[in-house]
């Protein structure tokens, strides 16, 4: 079929509209790129875009030749990979039983963890259970407190709900039990859901910073985040101090919070392409009936 002059002039409006979204949406994360890369007296001067003027990886070789910097690193893949990891059971494990309307009590379990979404205990008496229960300066300072999000439990629990329960009987017949229905017939075709949630558990481990700044004190224990944050809030520290010269560190100041920014979100950016194809799909079928 012959196109009509008004669908032309749509798909070309079309066109620019959405190219110009994926600009607006590109140039803040281009920008810090660029400043990462430049000189301190252009981004003094307003005068870098999205590419980088007076070439400059002074602050990136201050960064990474500092050995705390790599404890700090490898601290923060553990936790996002141990806390993903517990919370992906907890969650599911939460998930399905609440999909199911035979459970006893199943509405007030919801309504208790809805309830937790709107009310909480607050800082200081979190602060005191940690330190009660001798968490402090741990891993699990960090793991525990989020090791479960109601808001994603019940996205996964919406999710659940709509796998046929025809399926499940059939599996039951077949011989397999509760946990065996979960593992061979629900999470096989869950695939996207839980794509999701590894990803928005992932995210919110990874970007963590105020938890450990409450609960840590050693820096062998910090994130990297805490790391980023303190070079950051101050580059004469002491961690900054011991990684170049004053000099050299008064000369890469206007640049330290691009650099950061960027070795943090590095790796989010490599794993995002993985689950992205799930993510749309993923909370589209965990809210939709």
């Amino acid at each position: 079929m012959q196109e009509s002059v008004q669908y032309k002039v749509f798909k070309v409006f079309n066109v620019f509209v959405l190219s110009l979204i994926v600009f607006l949406t590109l140039y803040p994360f281009l920008n810090v790129v660029a400043q990462s890369f430049s000189s301190e007296s252009y981004i003094n001067a307003g005068e870098v875009n999205i590419i980088p003027k007076g070439f400059n990886v002074e602050t990136y070789k201050m960064i990474m030749s500092d050995r705390m910097f790599w404890i700090n690193y490898k601290n923060t893949i553990v936790y996002t990979v141990v806390g993903t990891a517990l919370s992906m059971v907890v969650t599911t494990m939460f998930a399905y039983a609440l999909s199911k309307k035979r459970l006893v009590g199943r509405n007030f379990f919801i309504m208790f963890a809805v309830f937790t979404m709107f009310f909480n205990g607050g800082l200081i008496p979190n602060y005191v259970l940690i330190n009660t229960l001798g968490l402090d300066n741990s891993m699990w300072a960090i793991v525990l407190p989020g090791v479960i999000s109601i808001y994603n439990m019940l996205i996964m629990k919406a999710f659940f709900e709509n796998v046929p329960e025809e399926l499940e009987e059939a599996a039951s017949i077949d011989g397999l039990g509760t946990y065996g229905i979960l593992w061979k017939i629900i999470l096989p075709l869950s695939k996207a859901v839980m794509a999701t949630m590894v990803l928005f558990y992932a995210v919110a481990y990874w970007n963590s910073w105020f938890t450990a700044f409450l609960y840590l004190d050693e820096k062998e224990l910090f994130p990297v985040t805490i790391y980023l944050r303190n070079m950051i809030a101050g580059a004469s520290g002491s961690m900054a101090a011991g990684a170049t010269s004053a000099d050299n560190l008064t000369q890469i100041a206007a640049n330290i919070k691009s650099v950061t920014m960027v070795l943090t979100i590095l790796p989010i950016l490599t794993i995002y392409p993985f689950v992205q194809r799930y993510f749309v799909s993923g909370v589209m079928l965990g809210s939709v009936k």
